[in-house]
């Protein structure tokens, strides 16, 4: 995986949730939920970053798997926000089609990086 291409699309997931939340209504749910998906989508490009700075393979496998847990929490939010039908399935589309390919890339670096190391 190309590292700036990757930096790119996990800040621009995190862009995208970012304007997601806010087109969200205003009610107890949709701000617990949104504060969460946030938090969540947001360290997913922070980590994946930090795992650019990395020491050592293991200090990057272990990042990654924050990625990979980060990544893994958002898809959990925007699956609530879907399956509580506060947003539609056809809007959400896009974000959680991105999401798992994060996800993949994700899993897959760390194989190859276990592999070699």
């Amino acid at each position: 995986m190309n590292a700036e291409v990757f930096k790119q699309r996990t800040k621009s997931l995190a862009l995208r949730i970012i304007r997601l939340v806010e087109s969200l209504p205003n009610t107890k749910t949709t701000h617990i939920i949104g504060k969460q998906i946030i938090r969540s989508s947001t360290s997913v490009g922070a980590n994946y970053r930090a795992s650019c700075r990395a020491k050592s393979t293991a200090d990057m496998i272990n990042k990654l798997k924050i990625v990979e847990e980060e990544a893994d929490e958002t898809m959990y939010w925007m699956e609530l926000l879907v399956e509580s039908r506060i947003v539609s399935g056809d809007k959400m589309k896009e974000l959680i089609k991105e999401t798992d390919e994060i996800i993949s890339m994700t899993v897959s670096s760390i194989k190859t990086l276990r592999n070699k190391h």
